[in-house]
């Protein structure tokens, strides 16, 4: 039981930067912007949030969790700006959407491996890579009294890291933004009809600004979470290439936070079996009594993301303008 504890407590870390990422992608297509540059945006703010984390000084007597915070902050910040670039190519200068992202996507990688290099961050010369300081403290082993709760308490309070709770509280607000509220009815109807919205007094495009911000804010906040969460140290292909995964999906969620959720930690599930069956010894054996290489274990969570495009697309209701430049 403490093998299947520690796995969903795994599959959970993974999840949140993921559903995160993806809200962020949801925010900002209902709005009518396609932003597929959400892979750079989770690169930038792992960077910048990182960075910051190094620069403070913080020890495990609860500085820890405020510099967290802090961090998770400042790599919002630093995606809000990228996501409001690629609003301004998309929305003021009416480029190509899919353009504008390919390259915010090409720029940002070789930017942060620039800066690293060039201003010496790691300490190491020519590196292109630096260590995540008092990463430990970054961890929570155990939150008191509540992580006592039988298993609830193993897999939500014990050897965890504050994106999960962080996470959850993004879920369920944007839940609750995208729809109970003016805001997230008004954001939906400039993805479906801007023109329509226009006319019953509504600004479509001080909208889809609110959605490409939103979803920079997000997206850099779900890499911050990916990278503390996930590894000791940040490189630029730390993200892994999550930011395309996170779109998949949002595809697969069908652009609700509800899908979006579950499809997360269907995949999430699948990542941590393949790199985990340590948490299962009897899989293991079965393998090597049949001879399975390993690496097709790895590859079975994108084989089934495909599969499950490939079928959910059938179902899939995309907003109807997204893509689409408005003209009043």
């Amino acid at each position: 039981m403490n093998s299947l504890y520690l796995f969903l407590g795994q599959v959970l870390i993974i999840a949140i930067p993921l559903i995160v990422t993806a809200l962020g992608g949801m925010f900002t297509e209902r709005s009518g912007v396609i932003n597929i540059a959400l892979e750079g945006i989770m690169i930038i703010g792992a960077f910048v949030g990182i960075l910051f984390l190094n620069v403070i000084p913080f020890k495990s007597d609860g500085t820890g969790f405020l510099a967290y915070f802090l961090g998770m902050f400042f790599a919002g910040l630093a995606g809000a700006l990228v996501g409001l670039l690629h609003g301004v190519a998309s929305i003021k200068m009416k480029g190509d959407q899919t353009i504008s992202a390919t390259a915010i996507n090409t720029l940002i990688p070789a930017l942060c491996i620039l800066l690293t290099v060039t201003f010496n961050i790691s300490g190491v010369s020519d590196s292109e890579k630096f260590q995540i300081h008092n990463a430990e403290f970054l961890k929570i082993d155990a939150v008191p009294l509540l992580s006592q709760i039988p298993v609830i308490g193993d897999i939500f309070f014990q050897r965890t890291s504050p994106s999960l709770y962080f996470g959850i509280i993004i879920i369920i607000i944007s839940w609750i933004v995208i729809n109970k509220t003016r805001f997230g009815l008004r954001l939906k109807a400039c993805g479906e009809n801007p023109s329509a919205a226009d006319s019953a007094g509504i600004n479509p495009i001080k909208y889809r600004y609110f959605g490409v911000a939103l979803s920079g804010i997000l997206a850099g906040v779900g890499g911050f979470f990916l990278v503390t969460g996930y590894s000791s140290e940040f490189m630029a292909n730390s993200t892994a290439s999550y930011g395309f995964l996170a779109l998949a999906i949002m595809i697969f969620g069908n652009w609700k936070p509800g899908g979006i959720v579950g499809g997360a930690i269907l995949f999430a599930t699948l990542v941590t079996l393949s790199s985990g069956l340590a948490y299962f010894p009897f899989l293991e054996n079965l393998l090597n009594r049949w001879n399975i290489d390993k690496e097709i274990i790895h590859m079975l969570p994108y084989i089934t993301t495909i599969i499950v495009l490939i079928f959910a697309s059938k179902n899939s209701h995309a907003p109807a303008s997204e893509g689409i430049p408005y003209e009043k």
